[in-house]
């Protein structure tokens, strides 16, 4: 081997442990390998920016944002509230999610599909009384593998059709993944409904049986200020001060529905309403000061009803997505209230409450939140920290905003099959389109676009172009045909799909499509075969992450509401990894002949 592509292995390699590793960003760890790659003179420092205006990264980024802007427009919630209307029993219900998610997620986003199905799947399951752990694992792995289905389902299709442009002429079009992927998807989705949910450990079931994370009225204790109590005209810090053990103050609400929200300064006043939780040595301190413990519905309140109206404070409880910027820091780094007015009440973590001290607790992704806050803004900053709200939301359907978006999208898609525009070029006319129609606005764009999926597609695109212009790509595909001996061209593709199926288990899966295509080709190029099948495979097995909950974000958003453990993923995804495979060595060359 040539001192480039021992550098170039060597590197790969070290991106893949510390992709594995997991403790940095993959984001971070895609710029850092470029940045290396540049030093060892791999990638040219002209080169080194150019995925940034890639094709397949701007048809991803336009995704991202027509994708947000299908879910604001009301058309998903009103098909969502059809089925689950009419969706009666367990099974009819999991086979209408599964469907519906999986044809949703041919088309856009598929963290976008779940996000908008999650909440009714949780309510589904909470109304007919079964554990949410039965239809959230099946709903995600559905999400994913609508993605086969279309070249915009997902990002793998889009670097792999941009990869084919490169090395053959032509790409794959917008259909042309159908025809592997329609049938692969209807059979996993038809193994998830009909077998895949029996496979589910029970002490998943047992974690998420019909309940949420959090006993509510566990976590809260509502105190009132009674007439010529001592401690009106006092401070919530003045109060605090005097006790040995002050539990956590969480709000006080005056005349009904006033959230007061300079907690600390404001002097208590009779009849407010103070919202506290700790342990019962503080709660009945509090109570020996002067303050009176009564459950919330019974507080007397104007016209006998309860001095907490329904428009004042929200419970809500939001999962930590891989996108948000809480990942990584602790509540007493965020502080919450001071900066949103928002109060954090607890934390669970794989379907189970955090029992430790929650201000020096780290958010991970995938942790469920229980939050408190003005009901009228607590929405908007669930959306700011980043977080899904697992509560379903109010329909708003407004037919000239559900209309432009569909029909926008329609128009790119058609644009794109009858090759009159790029696919690139067409959905990011219908984002601008949207713009000008006020049907999305600029914050919006960027808010909907995942930067850390474009940057990690901008700078692995140069690093995986290395693989092939060194000539790594030929010495890894030179090492696996050497060592598959004279086999059957089958059988090297079911090696490229179990590989390539591996690597995305553990590593992002448009990392893993970047390595993997120029390895395949070369692959491809040493039996003597198309390289068309060999990319299908990677195409496929990039998309088909089942076996961990890091292999794809959807995997990782059900965890937390699910209650799902690490090693509780394989169960149902190897039978259907297996599955995959053995469909995919016989369909892939049908479709895709190797000569």
């Amino acid at each position: 081997m040539t001192t480039d592509q021992i550098c170039t292995l060597s590197l790969l390699a070290v991106v893949v442990v510390l992709f594995i590793w997991g403790r940095w960003r993959v984001d971070a760890v895609a710029m850092l390998a470029l940045m290396a790659a540049v030093f060892l003179g791999l990638v040219t420092p002209q080169d080194a920016f150019a995925g940034f205006g890639h094709p397949a990264v701007i048809t991803v980024a336009a995704v991202l944002a027509l994708s947000s802007a299908l879910a604001r427009s009301g058309v998903v919630d009103l098909i969502a509230a059809w089925i689950e209307r009419f969706a009666a029993t367990r099974l009819t219900q999991l086979v209408a999610l599964s469907t519906l998610g999986g044809a949703m997620s041919g088309f856009m986003n598929n963290v976008g599909a779940l996000a908008l199905l999650m909440p009714v799947a949780l309510s589904m399951a909470k109304r007919t009384g079964y554990s949410a752990s039965l239809v959230l694992m099946p709903l995600s792995f559905a999400t994913i593998l609508g993605g086969l289905v279309t070249l915009i389902g997902t990002p793998p299709n889009v670097l792999i059709a941009d990869y084919h442009r490169r090395i053959t002429g032509h790409g794959f079009e917008l259909f042309d993944f159908a025809w592997t992927g329609v049938p692969m998807a209807v059979l996993g989705i038809l193994f998830l409904t009909l077998v895949g949910w029996r496979l589910i450990p029970s002490s998943g079931q047992n974690r998420a049986e019909g309940d949420a994370p959090f006993d509510i009225d566990g976590y809260l204790t509502e105190l009132i200020v009674p007439e010529a109590a001592k401690i009106v005209g006092k401070t919530i810090d003045e109060i605090a001060e005097e006790m040995e053990t002050p539990p956590q103050f969480d709000g006080i609400v005056r005349g009904r529905n006033r959230v007061i929200r300079r907690l600390h300064v404001a002097k208590l006043e009779v009849g407010d309403v103070l919202l506290v939780h700790g342990d019962t040595e503080a709660i009945e301190e509090l109570v020996a000061k002067g303050f009176k413990m009564v459950a919330a519905k019974d507080l007397p309140g104007e016209d006998g009803e309860s001095p907490i109206d329904t428009d004042a404070l929200a419970i809500v409880e939001a999962v930590v997505t891989p996108r948000s910027w809480l990942e990584g820091r602790t509540p007493a780094l965020v502080t919450l209230r001071a900066r949103y007015g928002i109060n954090l009440l607890a934390i669970a973590r794989s379907g189970a409450p955090v029992r430790s001290r929650l201000r020096d607790v780290q958010f991970r992704a995938g942790d469920v939140l229980l939050l408190q806050g003005a009901r009228d803004q607590i929405t908007e900053t669930v959306r700011t920290l980043g977080c899904l709200p697992l509560a379903e939301r109010k329909l708003s359907l407004e037919p000239r905003r559900a209309l432009v978006p569909v029909l926008l999208f329609a128009a790119a898609i058609v644009a794109t099959v009858t090759n009159i525009l790029p696919a690139a070029v067409a959905l990011t006319a219908a984002v601008v389109a949207l713009v000008f129609v006020k049907g999305l606005s600029m914050r919006e764009v960027y808010d909907a676009i995942d930067w850390q999926v474009i940057v990690l597609l901008a700078a692995m695109i140069p690093v995986g172009g290395a693989l092939e212009t060194t000539g790594a790509a030929n010495v890894i595909a030179g090492a696996i045909a050497a060592a598959a001996w004279s086999a059957d061209p089958h059988i090297i593709l079911a090696i490229v799909l179990i590989l390539t199926m591996t690597l995305s288990d553990i590593m992002n899966n448009a990392a893993t499509a970047v390595v993997m295509a120029p390895v395949s080709v070369g692959l491809a190029a040493a039996i003597g075969v198309n390289p068309d099948p060999m990319l299908m495979a990677v195409a496929v097995g990039a998309s088909c992450a089942f076996l961990t909950p890091i292999g794809h974000q959807n995997n990782l958003l059900v965890m937390g509401p699910g209650g799902y453990k690490f090693g509780d993923y394989w169960r149902m995804g190897l039978p259907l990894e297996i599955m995959l495979v053995a469909l995919g060595v016989v369909i892939i060359p049908w479709v895709w002949p190797f000569t």
